[in-house]
């Protein structure tokens, strides 16, 4: 599996507010690791069994981390870089990850060192038409007064195939393999 990280801390990167609530008040942050009864308010999830059974495993106990917030498309416009897979579609989404202790939260080091350790295991996969990336990005975490700033990944992954039932399925393994990685590096340390 294609697997890199990046660390996106300019002024332009994209940041995170967490919780959030976007600007037209109709969708927010949903704690699944609390209330995981609550998945059935994510559309996504609804949608796609792979988002949910991956969105589950990442929020479980075992997990160090829990999720912000997710999205997924699917398309046939691919870039120079993807054309590796020798594909016409591609599916994808992203899950937003913040660690679950506010200590980890604050540590730029432990978010490197995370996102390096999770590609380096998913760069061990067999070769399937599927790729990973984690962005670090910066978070602003709380509300008012009380926001402390700190850091959050991405974690991008695409499945890539001829139709787009492949490209569908090929993202659905490729989405399986990252989440339990995610989870067996919160198993490590």
């Amino acid at each position: 599996m294609d697997a890199d990280f990046s660390i996106e801390l300019g002024a332009e990167d994209p940041v995170l507010d967490f919780p959030w609530t976007n600007p037209a008040g109709k969708l927010s942050y949903v704690d699944l690791k609390r209330h995981p009864e609550q998945i059935a308010s994510i559309e996504e999830a609804q949608k796609f069994s792979e988002l949910r059974e991956c969105l589950r495993t990442l929020n479980s106990p075992t997990s160090k981390v829990e999720t912000a917030k997710c999205d997924t498309w699917a398309t046939t416009e691919l870039t120079p870089e993807e054309e590796i897979y020798d594909a016409s579609h591609k599916s994808a989404s992203y899950v937003d990850l913040v660690f679950s202790d506010m200590d980890a939260r604050l540590s730029l080091s432990c978010h490197q060192q995370f996102v390096k350790k999770l590609v380096e295991l998913l760069r061990r996969v067999p070769e399937i038409p599927s790729s990973a990336e984690a962005c670090v990005r910066r978070c602003y975490f709380g509300e008012g007064s009380a926001v402390q700033e700190g850091f959050y990944f991405t974690l991008y992954v695409s499945g890539y195939g001829n139709d787009e039932a492949s490209a569908l399925q090929n993202w659905g393994v490729g989405l399986k393999l990252a989440g339990n990685a995610v989870v067996q590096l919160s198993r490590v340390g």
